[in-house]
């Protein structure tokens, strides 16, 4: 686990205290100007985390979902972007799957990246080019996407799955056997340690922070997180445009992109 690694999983487990605190209170919400809900939970952590990682690292730069975007960090060779509280819905359910998402952007690319479970008390995380580890009571493994090429898993969002989605995986029901629903990274945790296969996001609705963990998270448990097109293209991360206009697909196999 390097250093980058641990700062982060240092921050998320500040604001984890904090969040929590909250989740087991009667707390209220307000919607933002893309009708999406926000919580005080997601300010303090955002606050938080940011405000560890600053002190860390003065010179790098800084994408959160709940502070402004001056594109300051658009000149920066290295780049935090960070969602306090991905799945926010799933927050005010109180189902207890929303994620801290953390990750650093070198030149456009992510190497670093963690998915912290608060209320599950987990956390998945990755470097470029040193694999994909779950972590949990202080023990961390190695993970890795299976290899299943028929009787697929599909992981659909629990809030915001789409209707060409759902055509999608019905067109290949004979190769899609299973449909599971999920909040928030928690599809690509599971992908990336061999429970499913496949994720679709058919739709703009994602941002930078919400995927650039998950996307190192899978690629190095061995799977793809690519656009829903051909050819095959990635992200690439710090960009001016924070949306993923494109949506995505999350893979165990190449070979199971069915679109």
């Amino acid at each position: 686990m390097n250093t980058f690694i641990k700062d982060a999983i240092e921050a998320a487990l500040l604001a984890k205290v904090e969040i929590l605190k909250i989740y087991q209170s009667d707390f209220s919400y307000t919607s933002k100007s893309d009708d999406s809900p926000v919580t005080q939970a997601d300010q303090i952590a955002d606050l938080i985390i940011r405000t560890f990682l600053q002190k860390k690292y003065p010179l790098f730069g800084f994408l959160t979902e709940e502070s402004s975007d001056d594109f300051s960090r658009l000149t920066k060779e290295y780049v935090w972007v960070v969602d306090p509280i991905d799945g926010t819905k799933d927050f005010i359910a109180k189902n207890d799957e929303f994620t801290i998402n953390i990750a650093l952007i070198h030149q456009h690319q992510v190497i670093a990246g963690i998915v912290m479970i608060p209320a599950l008390d987990e956390v998945y995380y990755a470097m470029k080019g040193e694999g994909a580890y779950f972590l949990k009571d202080g023990v961390s493994k190695q993970i890795f996407v299976n290899q299943k090429l028929k009787d697929l898993t599909v992981l659909t969002s629990r809030f915001h799955v789409q209707p060409a989605e759902l055509t999608l995986i019905q067109k290949y029901a004979s190769i899609i056997t299973q449909v599971q629903t999920y909040g928030s990274a928690l599809k690509a945790c599971r992908i990336a340690s061999g429970l499913a296969e496949i994720s679709y996001r058919l739709s703009s609705g994602t941002k930078e922070w919400d995927t650039a963990s998950s996307d190192l998270i899978i690629s190095e448990a061995g799977g793809l997180f690519i656009k829903p097109t051909l050819p095959i293209e990635r992200y690439t991360y710090n960009r001016k445009e924070v949306k993923n206009i494109d949506g995505y697909v999350i893979l165990n196999r190449i070979e199971n992109l069915y679109l």
